[in-house]
C-alpha cells in the first residue's frame, strides 16, 4: 500500500491514476479492438449455423424419397389394403383372389388344469403341486445355475465356475442351454464335439467344436447336484437367515455356524444331538433360529432344491428348428413360467385364462415354416406341458400360409402383410375368382412433393433473409466496446442499448457472405442440362419457382403452387432430376447439388476465417488476430506497471525533497527565534 503527499499535501495516489488513465488509453483501444474481433467471430458462427442447417434440409431434399412420394389406393379397403415407398414404381396390381389368409399356429390345454379350486397362478410350483388336476411334474433335485462368460482371448476351451463339491449333472444335458452371442449349441457329454456342439463335464469344462472369438459373450443355463451358498459373514447380531435359492429338498440342507453343523428335518433346523434349534421355510428358504447368532459369525450352506424342465420347439422362416429349453425352480409361479416362455427365442405367446382354466401357446409369427400344413408349428416336450398343462394331444390350428392370385400368378406368403417392388400388400378378407377383383394403383403424390419442395424453400428463404439482414446493417463506427470504467457509470440498460449498435454491422458487406448469395442466386437461375431431365423443365422457372424482384430480399425463391403441382404431375422424373441430378460438369448437377456445393464452400471459407467452438486461436484468421493482440495486450500490460512504478518513484523523491526543505525551514525559523 502505497501513501503520499503527506509532505506536499498533494494527493498522490490520484495523479498517479490520472497520468496512468492517459497512459492507459492504447490499452483500452486494444482490448476494444480485441472485443470486436471476438463479436465478429461470433457473428461469423451464428451466420456458420443458419448455413449449415440449410445444408441439411439441402442434404435430405438430395434424396429420391422428397420426390417419389407414393400413393396407393385400394379399389376395396375391406379386402386388400397397401402402402408404396419411394421405390415402388407407378403401376397397377390386379388381386383375383385370396384363398386363404395366413393364420398362426397354436395350441389350447385339452382340459381345465386345476383339481376343482382353480389355481393361484402367482404362487410357487411346488408349494400348490396338489391343487393341479395333474401333478406329474417330474420333479428333479439338484440346483439350476446360470453364468456369463465373456471370451478373454480366441478360443474353444472355458471353464464354468462351480462351487467346490459342486458338480455338473450330465444327465440333464439335454436340458441345458449354452448360447453364444445368441447362436444355440448342443450340449453333449463324450466323444469330440462337431461345428455347432460344446462338450460339457461335470467339472463344468466346455469345449466347443468351433473357435469362439475374443469378446464373445457365453451364456450357460446348466443344472448341479447340489447348491452352494456364498459364505456369509453376519455385520450385525441377528436370528434370520435368507438361502439364495427356494423350495429346497426336504432333509438335503447342511447348515454350518462357525463350524457347528446343523441339518433339517421337515420344516425343524436341528442339531448334531436331533435337537431342535430353529425352523426352515422349505417355500422360501427362510430359516429362524430360536436362538440370536452373533455379529461376525460365518454361515455356510449346502442343499438341493426342487426343480423341473421342459422345452418348446418352433421353426424360423429357413425352416431351421429353434429349440429352447426351460428349468423351472419349484418356487417360481405359473406366472414366472410364462413371462419366461414368452421372453425367449421360441417365438411363442403364452396366457392363461382363469375363466376356462385352460392355458394356449400361439407363434408370434403367422405361416407355416414346417414343411406341409400337416407338419406341426409348435413341438412341446416334458411332463409340465403335457400332463399338468395338458397340452398332450392337443390338436394344432392354424400354422397356414396366405394364398392368392396377383396379376395371374398364385403365390403364398407367411404372413398377411408383405411386400412386391416396394409396395406393401395387406391381405384382410378371402374371396374367390367370382367376386369383383382388387386393383391396387400406385400414384405419385403430387401434394405431398410440393409440400417437400415448400418445406425446402421456405427454410432457403429464411436463411436467406436472415444474412441478408446481417450483411445489411448499419455500422456506428462511433459506438465502441465500452470500457469497464465506463460500464460502471452506465445502468444496465443503457450498456445493452449501446452494445446492440457497437455489435452492430460487424459484417456488413462481408465478402463470403455477399459472394455465398451471389452464387446461390446462380445456382438457382441456370438450367440443369443432362439426359435424366426434360428441357421443358430443366429450370426452377419453367416449374413455377423463380427469383423474388426485389433486389433487396436477396434472392428469395417464389412458388406458384399450382405451376409446380402440374409439373410434377406431368413429370416427375424431370422434376426430381431438377433438383438432384449428380454430375461432374456443374450444369449437369441439380440445383440442390449446386446449393449444397456452393454453401460447403462458403463454410469452409468461413470456418478458416473464424474457426469452430472447438478450433484452437492458432488455427484461423481472427483467431491468430487475437492471439497476437494478447501477446501485444500482456506485453503493454507489463509496460504499464513500470511506468506506474516510475511515476511513484519520482514523486517519491519529490516529497523526500520538499521534506528536507521542510526540515531545514524548520531549523531556520528555530534559530532565528532563538536570537530574539
Amino acid at each position: 500500500m502505497r501513501i503520499g503527499g503527506l509532505a506536499s499535501g498533494m494527493d498522490i495516489d490520484q495523479l498517479v491514476k490520472d497520468l496512468m488513465k492517459a497512459e492507459r488509453m492504447p490499452l483500452d483501444k486494444m482490448y476494444q479492438k480485441k472485443q470486436i474481433l471476438e463479436w465478429q467471430r461470433d457473428d461469423y458462427r451464428e451466420m456458420n449455423s443458419l448455413l449449415l442447417s440449410l445444408r441439411n434440409e439441402m442434404f435430405n431434399m438430395r434424396l429420391s424419397s422428397n420426390y417419389r412420394v407414393r400413393n396407393a389406393t385400394s379399389s376395396n379397403e375391406s379386402k386388400v389394403t397397401a402402402t408404396a415407398s419411394s421405390v415402388a414404381g407407378t403401376a397397377s396390381y390386379t388381386i383375383t383372389e385370396v384363398k386363404q389368409l395366413a393364420e398362426a399356429a397354436s395350441k389350447v390345454s385339452t382340459s381345465a388344469i386345476s383339481d376343482g379350486t382353480k389355481i393361484d397362478t402367482s404362487k410357487g410350483l411346488y408349494e400348490i403341486q396338489g391343487d393341479f388336476a395333474n401333478s406329474n411334474f417330474n420333479w428333479q433335485q439338484g440346483s439350476v445355475e446360470s453364468q456369463t462368460i465373456t471370451a478373454s482371448e480366441q478360443g474353444s476351451s472355458f471353464q464354468l465356475s462351480l462351487k467346490s463339491g459342486a458338480k455338473i449333472k450330465l444327465g440333464e444335458a439335454a436340458n441345458m442351454v449354452v448360447k453364444v452371442d445368441g447362436k444355440a449349441y448342443t450340449v453333449v457329454t463324450s466323444g469330440t464335439p462337431n461345428t455347432g456342439e460344446v462338450l460339457i463335464d461335470e467339472s463344468g469344462n466346455l469345449t466347443f467344436g468351433d473357435t469362439i472369438q475374443k469378446g464373445s459373450t457365453i451364456k450357460v443355463h446348466y443344472m448341479t447336484d447340489v447348491r452352494i451358498d456364498d459364505e456369509k459373514t453376519l455385520s450385525e447380531a441377528t436370528n434370520v437367515i435368507q438361502l439364495q435359492k427356494g423350495s429346497i429338498v426336504d432333509g438335503s440342507l447342511t447348515l454350518d455356524i462357525d463350524g457347528t453343523t446343523y441339518t433339517n428335518v421337515g420344516n425343524e433346523i436341528q442339531d448334531a444331538s436331533g435337537t431342535k434349534v430353529g425352523t426352515i421355510d422349505l417355500n422360501t428358504g427362510k430359516i429362524t433360529m430360536d436362538n440370536t447368532i452373533s455379529e461376525g459369525s460365518v454361515i455356510k450352506a449346502t442343499y438341493q432344491q426342487n426343480y423341473f424342465t421342459f422345452g418348446i420347439t418352433t421353426y424360423n422362416e429357413k425352416g431351421e428348428a429353434v429349440n429352447e429349453k426351460f428349468a423351472i425352480q419349484g418356487n417360481e409361479s405359473l406366472n414366472t413360467v410364462i413371462n419366461k416362455v414368452n421372453s425367449s427365442d421360441a417365438g411363442v405367446t403364452m396366457f392363461y385364462d382363469s375363466f376356462s382354466d385352460k392355458l394356449t401357446i400361439t407363434r408370434t409369427e403367422t405361416g407355416n415354416f414346417n414343411g406341409t400344413e400337416a407338419d406341426p408349428e409348435i413341438v412341446i416336450s416334458g411332463a409340465f406341458l403335457n400332463d399338468v398343462l395338458h397340452f398332450n394331444g392337443a390338436a394344432e390350428i392354424g400354422g397356414k400360409n396366405a394364398i392368392f392370385t396377383i396379376n395371374g400368378l398364385e403365390t403364398e406368403r407367411t404372413s398377411n402383410t408383405f411386400s412386391i417392388s416396394g409396395v406393401t400388400f395387406t391381405l384382410k378378407d378371402t374371396f374367390t375368382t367370382a367376386d369383383p377383383s382388387v386393383t391396387i394403383a400406385i400414384s405419385n403424390d403430387a401434394d405431398k412433393v410440393v409440400e417437400n419442395i415448400k418445406a425446402f424453400v421456405e427454410k432457403y428463404n429464411e436463411t436467406i433473409e436472415k444474412i441478408q439482414q446481417k450483411i445489411s446493417e448499419e455500422r456506428y463506427r462511433d459506438y465502441l466496446p465500452l470500457t469497464e470504467e465506463q460500464k460502471e457509470a452506465m445502468s444496465e440498460k443503457q450498456i445493452e442499448l449501446w452494445e446492440e449498435k457497437a455489435k452492430s454491422g460487424l459484417l456488413r458487406r462481408d465478402s463470403i457472405l455477399s459472394s455465398a448469395l451471389s452464387e446461390l442466386r446462380y445456382d438457382a437461375y441456370q438450367p440443369v442440362t443432362n439426359d435424366a431431365i426434360s428441357s421443358k423443365y430443366n429450370q426452377l422457372v419453367s416449374i413455377g419457382i423463380t427469383t423474388s424482384p426485389n433486389y433487396l430480399d436477396g434472392g428469395k425463391l417464389i412458388i406458384d403452387e399450382a405451376k409446380l403441382k402440374a409439373a410434377i404431375e406431368e413429370d416427375p422424373e424431370s422434376v426430381e432430376a431438377l433438383f438432384n441430378s449428380s454430375g461432374t460438369d456443374e450444369s449437369e448437377k441439380g440445383v440442390v447439388q449446386r446449393m449444397y456445393d456452393t454453401i460447403t464452400n462458403a463454410m469452409d471459407k468461413i470456418n478458416e476465417r473464424a474457426g469452430k467452438s472447438t478450433s484452437a486461436l492458432n488455427t484461423y484468421t481472427i483467431g491468430k488476430n487475437l492471439e497476437d493482440l494478447e501477446d501485444r495486450i500482456d506485453a503493454f500490460e507489463r509496460r504499464l506497471v513500470d511506468i506506474e512504478n516510475r511515476y511513484w518513484r519520482q514523486f517519491t523523491v519529490m516529497e523526500t525533497a520538499i521534506q528536507r526543505m521542510n526540515e531545514q525551514s524548520m531549523y531556520l525559523m528555530q534559530q532565528f527565534g532563538m536570537g530574539f
